[in-house]
């Protein structure tokens, strides 16, 4: 194994939290519940503003 490898890993390891697993899951829950129940929430003329400010934002760079 190369040491510059070896080295990133062990920092990496190190350094590192350690999350509660079940803390995980339920944000992960939340989030994948969240988006669907705002989309349902939006009209489809909202839905329509917020996908052109988001391309506009996307390529104006």
């Amino acid at each position: 194994m190369d040491v510059n490898k070896l080295a990133h890993r062990i920092t990496k390891e190190a350094t590192e939290e350690k999350k509660n697993p079940a803390a995980v899951a339920l944000g992960r829950l939340g989030g994948l519940v969240g988006g669907h129940a705002r989309a349902k929430k939006l009209s489809a003329k909202r839905k329509k503003e917020i996908a052109k400010q988001a391309a506009s934002a996307r390529w104006s760079k």
